[in-house]
């Protein structure tokens, strides 16, 4: 099924619209590193809202683009990230972009949970069963979160482990045939259209639908984490500063500062794995 999208730059303009309209609270000089300060907000808070970048997936051995370089090995073959992860490259070679997305998903089925993800998760349980709720908003498609057992997860760039029926049309001369192993079709009657990935390759339109969702959840959180992104990847980017816009308290938990780091009330530097467990375990406040 084709879904609803919209344009990054039609979405991306609504947010900084967002934001400059709803922008209360000054900008921070220096965010806090005050975990008991960033505690007492957090047992406070009924709806928590936790944006997840590459920066978790890389604690837990994931590659990604930005620290493990640009390239990938694949066959004996040296390609870049960037000329595989886009429709033209799809148009061009689907069975090479099928390859590179099938080493990537072998990648990622090697890798575990690591503490970022099960603290996220635990986390999530402990307060559902207070009437409190945690929904987790990620750029990652390596599906870690669900692994971790998080239950309510917004995969914005989608999960490498679907597939969606590619909507381009093709020329015949797609489809190399020494490669066409590595091409996925569909298996409906009648149909036998190609496969693609259920990622959002870089030049493509995020889906509206899951857009909305998040819009709506970021409308009526009391509290927002930003956890290992480098807060440069629109419309992801705008996420938090919109919150912290309307006065929410944000804390980030990244290896370094961001470009949105001032505008945040909080930020914890280090290992995702080691400063995050603390700042969601169980406080004293909660029943037991």
């Amino acid at each position: 099924m084709i879904v609803r999208q919209l344009t990054c730059r039609r979405l991306t303009s609504q947010l900084c619209a967002a934001v400059r309209l709803n922008w209360s609270a000054p900008k921070m000089a220096r965010p806090s590193s005050n975990l008991t300060e960033f505690r007492e907000h957090f047992a406070k808070a009924k709806h928590i809202a936790i944006i997840t970048g590459a920066g978790v997936s890389a604690e837990s051995g994931v590659p990604t683009f930005r620290v493990q370089g640009v390239h990938a090995f694949l066959s004996f073959r040296l390609f870049v990230f960037l000329d595989l992860a886009t429709p033209e490259a799809f148009s061009r070679d689907p069975s090479l972009v099928w390859e590179f997305y099938h080493y990537r998903r072998e990648v990622m089925r090697s890798k575990m949970p690591n503490p970022a993800h099960l603290a996220i998760a635990e986390c999530e349980s402990r307060l559902s069963k207070q009437g409190r709720s945690v929904v987790i908003i990620t750029q990652n498609i390596d599906e870690l979160h669900h692994s971790a057992g998080s239950k309510h997860v917004y995969e914005i760039h989608g999960e490498t482990t679907r597939n969606n029926l590619n909507s381009n049309t093709f020329s015949s001369t797609v489809g190399n045939v020494s490669f066409v192993l590595c091409v996925y079709r569909c298996d409906r009657s009648g149909c036998n259209g190609l496969l693609r990935p259920h990622v959002v390759w870089f030049g493509e339109t995020l889906d509206s639908d899951i857009l909305t969702a998040v819009e709506q959840e970021l409308e009526i959180c009391d509290l927002c984490l930003v956890v290992g992104t480098s807060s440069v990847v629109y419309p992801a980017a705008m996420f938090a500063p919109q919150v912290a816009g309307r006065g929410v308290p944000v804390a980030e938990f990244n290896m370094e500062c961001t470009p949105a780091t001032k505008r945040f009330k909080y930020h914890f530097e280090g290992p995702c794995g080691v400063t995050l467990p603390p700042a969601l375990e169980r406080h004293e406040s909660e029943a037991i």
